[in-house]
């Protein structure tokens, strides 16, 4: 570990693996973090690591000896937090063995399925989240319904959504019936529940949603509920979707 550098506060979590830095920025506003026994709140803080204590609710927190990435397919029920105050089941109670502590990158609403990233890489973390980046996530997402094709154009286009016009989407028709139709749809935004609000926007509720793919990963016949470490050569896939490499 290099002493005298100076780093930000919340680039400092995310590289010990306690949260996204997004979420990091929560945890300082929130006053759970401590440096030198003191409170800080703002942000733009910097620390010396190496030098300084962190402290995060009362623990000492220290960087990852060992970045680790493991790839999971989301169970629906089962929440992307690290903490629920309603005591459902999260994403990490499904990783049994794992000794690092690891977080999701990114989230998927409570029922939805599939690929969920976790790691304790949190520079790769942000980047993965980070709209600058535009990593592409791509859901199969069954609708009620028969999903006509001038309602995929609009979904393609962009469609308005209460927090702005969604940027243009690739949607592809897998199924269609006259109850329900599968869609392919794929974004390069991360709206709280956007898949969900831009099918409803057309006319069409969604029955169920699973994402298949993030950047160069994807979930491939992964079982539900399963885990597995990523490869090296996945691992390096993703830092070069988003400039790391």
């Amino acid at each position: 570990m290099v002493v005298g550098k100076l780093e930000r506060l919340q680039k400092y979590l995310a590289r010990c693996g306690i949260a996204s830095r997004r979420k990091a920025e929560e945890m300082i506003r929130q006053g759970l973090v401590k440096v030198n026994e003191q409170i800080v709140s703002e942000m733009g803080f910097q620390i010396e690591p190496g030098k300084d204590r962190v402290e995060v609710q009362g623990k000492k927190v220290e960087p990852e000896k060992r970045k680790v990435y493991f790839l999971l397919n989301k169970p629906g029920g089962v929440v992307t937090t690290l903490d629920d105050p309603q005591g459902r089941a999260k994403v990490t109670d499904l990783l049994k063995g794992v000794a690092e502590r690891v977080y999701p990158v990114g989230r998927l609403d409570y029922q939805s399925e599939g690929l969920l990233l976790l790691t304790n890489d949190g520079e790769l973390a942000y980047r993965l989240t980070h709209p600058r980046f535009e990593i592409a996530k791509t859901y199969l997402a069954k609708v009620q319904g028969q999903v006509k094709e001038q309602a995929v154009e609009r979904l393609q286009k962009g469609v308005e959504l209460e927090d702005g016009l969604t940027q243009p989407a690739l949607v592809k028709i897998r199924q269609r019936g006259l109850a329900e139709t599968l869609l392919e749809i794929t974004i390069k935004e991360g709206r709280n529940r956007q898949v969900r609000r831009m099918c409803e926007k057309i006319g069409h509720s969604i029955i169920s949603l699973k994402r298949i793919k993030l950047g160069p990963l994807a979930l491939g016949n992964l079982q539900t509920g399963q885990y597995r470490e990523l490869k090296q050569k996945e691992i390096q896939a993703l830092k070069k979707a988003c400039a790391l490499e």
